[in-house]
């Protein structure tokens, strides 16, 4: 992700590396936010306050952790925080859908249809179900790191996303059984 040269010359007072190292990880920690929010105006005040906070923090960071878990430790802790300071809703907001090719329209009207039952199941999860799939399956994270991350006991990490899984399951079966919710 993030070279370790670059995180040592912030830590050191390199004003520019600073910089460049919260360029650097700006989308993935955006990214992390609106998967778990799922609202682009709290992601974009949580990533923003994630990045302050790294920004600040930067010397507290310990080569110990791996850099993205130490970053994704923080982005998810904001989150929870506004998470648990607002109630979840629901975003109406739409993509704009471009169809590239007029042939295959239906196919990914249907694409379309299921990222959103998807979104929404995730979003129906409890908080630290919705935290653990987002981080294995958005994220790509592995269960070590969603426990570091998290801090939580591999076991638990492992526990929760059978669980998160099942739940999705359960929530999906209508799509799964060729409804669609549109």
């Amino acid at each position: 992700m993030v070279e370790q040269g670059l995180i040592r010359a912030a830590q050191s007072g390199d004003r520019d590396a600073l910089i460049t190292l919260l360029r650097e990880i700006e989308q993935h920690v955006y990214r992390t936010a609106y998967y778990i929010l799922n609202n682009e105006q709290d992601a974009m005040d949580a990533s923003q306050e994630a990045l302050i906070r790294i920004y600040s923090k930067i010397n507290s960071y310990e080569e110990k952790a791996q850099f993205k878990t130490w970053i994704q430790r923080i982005v998810t802790n904001i989150c929870i925080d506004k998470f648990r300071r607002t109630k979840p809703s629901v975003s109406i907001d739409e993509h704009d859908m471009i169809f590239n090719d007029p042939q295959n329209v239906e196919a990914e009207v249907l694409t379309s249809y299921m990222a959103q039952d998807v979104r929404e199941a995730i979003q129906q999860l409890p908080e630290h179900h919705r935290t653990v799939i987002v981080l294995r399956y958005l994220q790509d994270f592995s269960y070590n790191e969603i426990a570091d991350s998290l801090d939580l006991p591999l076991n638990t990490v492992k526990s929760y996303l059978y669980r998160a899984r099942q739940q999705l399951q359960g929530l999906l079966q209508d799509y799964q059984k060729g409804g669609v919710s549109g």
